[in-house]
């Protein structure tokens, strides 16, 4: 009973809304998941273009450092007075703004 019932709904000449509604499912999909996605990894990939001397930053792990040299897609961050730690710059995650 309940195939027999997607088959004939599924047949054409039926109501315009079995060509509609799929069309708003992708469009919903699109503006609410796949839209800002793709906004906030531009905005990261910005920041991490910015990286500079002097900042301090929280990395993806959660370690928090100043920058103090930056060397291409390395940087190296100094999490204590004496300790120092090299990082790729896709693993920062944003600016620390506390303390």
């Amino acid at each position: 009973m309940v195939i027999s019932n997607l088959i004939l709904q599924a047949q054409p000449g039926g109501s315009p809304w079995g060509m509609i509604f799929p069309l708003l499912i992708i469009a919903v999909f699109y503006f609410f998941l796949i839209r800002p996605q793709a906004k906030r990894q531009k905005e990261v990939q910005k920041f991490q273009e910015e990286l500079r001397e002097g900042m301090d930053v929280v990395t993806n792990a959660g370690i928090i450092g100043r920058i103090t040299k930056v060397d291409g897609p390395i940087v190296r961050l100094m999490v204590d007075e004496k300790t120092f730690m090299r990082v790729v710059k896709s693993s920062i995650q944003g600016e620390y703004k506390g303390e």
